[in-house]
């Protein structure tokens, strides 16, 4: 069924990953999986820049549909494949508003994962200051309060969009597995944890889990944050 969809993906890229979660949920798990390696710079190849001549992944193609952006490219795998799968834009409008916020929103939360992530492996533990730790744990602290906020209003056990999977969790999810494989300490947001805890092992998330994390260690990165 998914024989003529093609994904070109980095391991560990959460946008990425978002799309990966959705073509699972959809159930198209047979589509055809094209690993590139960003070290390697191969998302700057001529076979990737010829359908996405900004060089980045996802880079996504159905047939002769073409979406490079990973939440368009979840949006297009929900409206075009509606019927089968799990439902990840609901039909009420006001929950569907709710998702479709939540899923952009998890921008700002990317922006800040990554933008630590930067600054550690961009320069050496003896260059650190604890001016710029402050300032990047004060960011990232902020983030993760808002997050743990919206999951605390909605009560144990939801997802964070609602009871149900959806959109805003594959969007979502990928940056607060980043946090935990990097180190952070996520026991200062226990229902950020227990988020975690609930998503982890679903059939999608574990199907499509980076495969460089897979035998590995977490990393402490983060512990200092």
């Amino acid at each position: 069924m998914a024989s003529d969809i093609i994904l070109y993906w980095g391991s560990g890229s959460g946008p990425c990953w978002r799309a990966m979660i959705c073509l699972e949920e959809k159930g198209l798990s047979d589509y055809t999986s094209k690993y590139i390696s960003f070290d390697n710079k191969e998302n700057k190849s001529d076979e990737v820049l010829k359908i996405n001549p900004r060089g980045q992944a996802p880079t996504f193609k159905h047939g002769d549909v073409i979406v490079n952006e990973s939440i368009a490219i979840c949006l297009y795998l929900e409206n075009t494949f509606k019927s089968q799968g799990t439902k990840l834009v609901p039909d009420d409008p006001g929950q569907q508003a709710l998702v479709l916020q939540r899923a952009v929103e998890s921008h700002n939360l990317h922006e800040t994962v990554y933008d630590v992530l930067l600054y550690f492996f961009s320069t050496k533990p003896e260059d650190r200051t604890e001016a710029m730790l402050e300032e990047k744990r004060k960011a990232c602290h902020k983030e993760l309060q808002m997050w743990e906020g919206y999951l605390a209003k909605l009560g144990d056990g939801s997802y964070i969009a609602g009871k149900n999977f959806n959109l805003a969790d594959a969007c979502t999810f990928p940056f607060i597995a980043t946090l935990v494989r990097m180190g952070f300490n996520m026991s200062r947001y226990p229902h950020l944890a227990k988020y975690y805890d609930l998503v982890k092992d679903r059939p999608s998330v574990k199907a499509s889990w980076p495969p460089l994390w897979k035998d590995t260690p977490n990393k402490d990165f983060l512990k200092v944050i």
